[in-house]
Parts: structure tokens; sequence; C-alpha cells
């Protein structure tokens, strides 16, 4: 039995080919172009946490004293012990004074003080307000441009808007990878080596986490 293509059969196989070619090159650029930049800083933040100990510079810390206005005070009467937020009067004002954002955090109350902490990617800061004579205390500490790129690698104290763009830039990065993944089987005819380096590609890790990680 013949097993060869009538000439209707192979121009409907290129058609077919052609097609799927396109389709894939316009998503596979299209996912390149926009996790591109994300790409560039995830690679590059890799490396700096794989390397933290040995690059972070030394931690800046910065310590204030305030007192609350009496009117302010009075406000922090009212709130039983347990976690709620400031009242809405003291968190603008804090957050004039002390130039950092507070919204709607959620704060430690005691009969004795009030406790907020405010962690931020590279930095770390808390405040205390004493709830008999209003004195308020805001320590930070700021660790530097690497470390506040690296708690963006990790989604670390970076609010919720930066995870979804962690998750829509994941969703982007496994578009990019499974067209290319198309892209070389389309290809692999034509290049031999094409198999032989995506095997590679999961060979080596593969190798290191049996052999290396313990």
């Amino acid at each position: 039995m013949s097993t060869e293509r009538s000439p209707a059969d192979l121009v409907q196989h290129q058609a077919s080919r052609g097609f799927w070619l396109r389709t894939l090159h316009q998503w596979h650029w299209i996912s390149s172009a926009v996790c591109l930049i994300g790409m560039l800083l995830f690679a590059a933040t890799g490396i700096t946490l794989n390397h933290a100990a040995k690059i972070e510079g030394t931690p800046q810390v910065s310590n204030r004293q305030l007192e609350l206005p009496p009117p302010l005070l009075q406000a922090l009467a009212t709130q039983e012990d347990g976690n709620a937020p400031l009242p809405a009067r003291v968190a603008d004002w804090l957050a004039r004074e002390l130039d950092l954002a507070i919204g709607g955090r959620t704060a430690e109350w005691s009969p004795q003080e009030v406790y907020l902490s405010l962690p931020g990617p590279g930095s770390d800061a808390w405040l205390s307000i004493d709830r008999e004579t209003g004195a308020v205390e805001f320590e930070r500490t700021r660790r530097g441009w690497v470390s506040y790129f690296n708690d963006l690698h990790k989604g670390r104290n970076a609010g919720a808007g930066w995870g979804w763009f962690i998750d829509l830039f994941a969703v982007a990065c496994l578009v990019f990878c499974i067209t290319g993944l198309f892209l070389l089987h389309l290809h692999a005819r034509q290049r031999r080596m094409t198999w032989p380096l995506v095997g590679l590609g999961l060979l080596v890790p593969l190798l290191i986490a049996l052999l290396l990680i313990h």
C-alpha cells in the first residue's frame, strides 16, 4: 500500500504547518516582549539572592519620636484591645509626619500601647504609640537596593498588586516557553541538536538535584 501523499494532501499539510508556525511565532514574540523586563529582573535577582550574604549592604537604621496631639490621642481611648486598624485621623496624621503609607494596616492594641508593623521590600519598620501619653516612636531599617529587588523577586512584603503582577508574569513566561517548545518541535527536523539540547536542559538540573543536594 502506498504511503505517498497526494499533491492535495501536501498542500493542505503545508498550509496547516504554515498556520501553526505563524500563530506560534506571534504568541511567542508577544509573550517574550511582555515578560522581557521581568525575566531580566528575576534572572538578575536570582544571582543576587544566590550570593546575598556577599553583596548585601549595611542596614541603615533611622529612628524618630513624636507626640500625638491630644484630640488624636482621645481617638485611641475608645478602641478595645486586640487587632484593628488605626483610626483614619490618626493614620493620616502619622502618614504626613513620618512620610509613610499606613492605609488600613492592622495594628496590635494593648492597654498600654498600639503597635504597628510596617514591613516593605528591602526594609522593615514599626511604630508604637503610648496610649496614656501619646508618645510615638518610629523606627525604619533600610537594607539597600539589592535587598529591595531581592524582596520583589520573592514577593516579600510587596503588596497585593505586586502579587498579581508575579502571577500574570508567570503566565506570560509559560506561554513563552510552551510556544517555544512547539516551535522546537516544528523545526526539529532541520535542527538535529534540538532534542539533545532540550534533554540536556532537563538532565543537568536533575543530576544536580539528585547527586549534589542533600
